[in-house]
């Protein structure tokens, strides 16, 4: 009996000591920033847009939100719009835009509409002329609702482009600051 208590209490430790010198080989740790240290200054330009997604001021929207969440989250890097004097550069397009309806009233109406934004996004850094991070299709969706009243309409469509904006600019922003990989070495 006094084995099993020695065993019950001793259990806990066992298994975080096993649990801990288990996982020691799997972890490597995030790098403080993705992009080498020697990059100070980040281009955000105009973004571009092909055919598919024209569309008026979608292009603007995402490179302000770049711009915006670079100077919110970048950890001191410094945003300016032309490539002149910088060390790398975020350059994206728009290369589709797609609106439609997903759900329908009794009556047979759309009332739930979906917005996707299909981007591009390359960070380049300029000094090296390397590829850092390159994504040809990042997909955002957003959706809304309209209102049955007439009366109460209120166009959902550019807060929704709005807000994809925002998700673009904090998921690619993230993989600047998070890092762009992990580190090899412990």
């Amino acid at each position: 009996m006094k084995l099993l208590k020695i065993t019950f209490r001793s259990a806990p430790i066992i298994i975080l000591l096993l649990l801990v010198s288990g996982f020691t080989e799997c972890y490597k740790p995030v790098t403080n920033s993705g992009l080498p240290k020697r990059i100070k200054t980040v281009a955000v330009p105009a973004f571009q847009f092909e055919v598919e997604g024209a569309r008026y001021r979608v292009e603007s929207r995402f490179t302000e939100a770049i711009t915006k969440e670079i100077i919110k989250r970048g950890r001191g890097l410094k945003v300016q719009g032309s490539r002149e004097n910088a060390d790398a550069v975020v350059e994206g397009t728009i290369r589709n835009f797609s609106f439609s309806g997903v759900l329908l009233d009794r009556n047979g109406r759309a009332r739930v509409y979906e917005v996707t934004i299909v981007a591009a996004v390359t960070i380049r850094d300029l000094d090296e002329n390397k590829i850092l991070y390159d994504n040809q299709n990042f997909i955002f969706r957003d959706s809304f609702e309209f209102s049955e009243d007439p009366r109460s309409f209120f166009n959902e469509e550019d807060p929704a482009v709005e807000r994809i904006a925002r998700s673009f600019a904090e998921s690619v922003v993230s993989t600047i600051v998070n890092g762009l990989g992990v580190k090899d070495e412990k």
